[in-house]
Parts: structure tokens; C-alpha cells; sequence
């Protein structure tokens, strides 16, 4: 079973439908027994950076979830993977789960429109569970202002917006963070979340 964390931020129920698509077992849940039951972890967002580590905060979550990223299969996507980080500059300085190591900053525009918001080109990297069966020309959808800084170590895909911008991470053992929304991304992404549920 997948837990779904839900702590009150946007996109859930697109991940929802995308598992249920592929008849995966899952559970829309903040409750920590449900979490440390599952055999793997999504965690879902879209919003700010602060408020949402202040409302996984206010749901008790966030030394669970840090606990439970070492011991299970935990992906999260578009916001939920930058709060894999150590911190973000979105609005104010903000810590983050510290997963990963690594900052988040507002992508360069270099004249381009910010968000970076469509379909862009993934440039695999790392061997990454995640890139099971993957085409190399795999496209995946993108919507975010905000970028990770971290070290070519944990990029497994990255995507060329202006500047290359790290859009798969991977620390080499439970944890996967996805900059794209998987569940937006036509056949490729739902390829990308069935290899994710195999791990579980």
C-alpha cells in the first residue's frame, strides 16, 4: 500500500487518480500509525515552500516522514520534492525535511517566462529505478518557479530550462523527488509511478 501524505496541499487528488489508473493500493492519510504501515510514501504538493512545511508542522509529520524516507520507497513530487531539501528562499529562508542535501532558489529567468510551465525533455543521468524502460527522448510536464541547487550526485534526470534545471533527484537508496508532475505526464509519467510502486 502507498500512502498519500495529506496535510492540506494542492494536487492530491491528480496522484490519487493516477494511482487508482493503475490499480495501485493507496491511502489519502496523515495519520502516522496508516504512514508507518505503508510500504511506500508520495508526498504530494503544490503552493509555497513555508506554508507547506508549516502545515506538515502543525500535522506532526515532519519526523515521521524524515524517519520513514530511510526505511521505505518516499517520492516527492514538484513541491513535495523541493521540501526534500535542506532549505528554500521562497518568500523567506525556510528549512526544509533535510533528505537531500541541497537548496531551493527561484529558477534564472534568462529572459524566458517564469513559472517554467509545459513539456520538456528529460536528460537521464543517474541509474534510477525511477528511469525503468524510459525512452530516451522521454517528455515530461513541468509547472514551478522554484529550482533545486544541489550535487550532480543525486540528479538522476535534469531538463534544460535557460539553465539546467535538476528534475529527477534520487539519493541512491529510498529516496525519489520529481521537479515534473508524474501524474500529468501521459504514459511516461504513469510508467514512471508504476516503476516507483514496484519498489514498494
Amino acid at each position: 500500500m502507498i500512502a498519500v501524505i495529506d496535510y492540506g496541499a494542492g494536487n492530491i487528488f491528480s496522484v490519487e487518480n493516477a494511482l487508482r489508473y493503475l490499480g495501485q493500493e493507496h491511502i489519502l492519510t496523515d495519520d502516522p500509525d496508516t504512514i508507518r504501515q505503508a510500504d511506500a510514501i508520495i508526498l504530494p504538493g503544490v503552493g509555497a515552500f513555508p506554508s507547506a512545511m508549516q502545515m506538515l508542522h502543525a500535522h506532526g509529520l515532519t519526523e515521521l516522514l524524515q524517519q520513514q524516507a530511510k526505511e521505505k520507497p518516499f517520492l516527492g513530487i514538484c513541491l513535495g520534492m523541493q521540501m526534500l531539501f535542506e532549505k528554500s528562499d521562497e518568500f523567506e529562508p525556510c528549512e526544509g525535511l533535510g533528505l537531500l542535501p541541497g537548496t531551493v532558489e527561484r529558477i534564472p529567468d534568462h529572459g524566458l517566462v517564469i513559472p517554467h510551465m509545459g513539456w520538456n525533455k528529460l536528460d537521464q543521468k543517474l541509474d534510477c529505478p525511477m528511469l525503468k524502460d524510459l525512452p530516451e527522448d522521454a517528455y515530461v510536464y513541468f509547472v514551478h518557479s522554484y529550482q533545486a541547487m544541489c550535487p550532480d550526485s543525486v540528479i538522476a534526470a535534469s531538463c534544460e530550462y535557460g539553465s539546467t534545471i535538476p528534475a529527477l533527484v534520487y539519493d541512491g537508496a529510498y529516496v525519489f523527488g520529481a521537479q515534473f508532475h508524474p501524474e500529468k505526464s501521459g504514459e511516461i509519467g504513469l510508467q514512471m509511478l508504476r516503476n516507483f510502486a514496484a519498489l514498494a
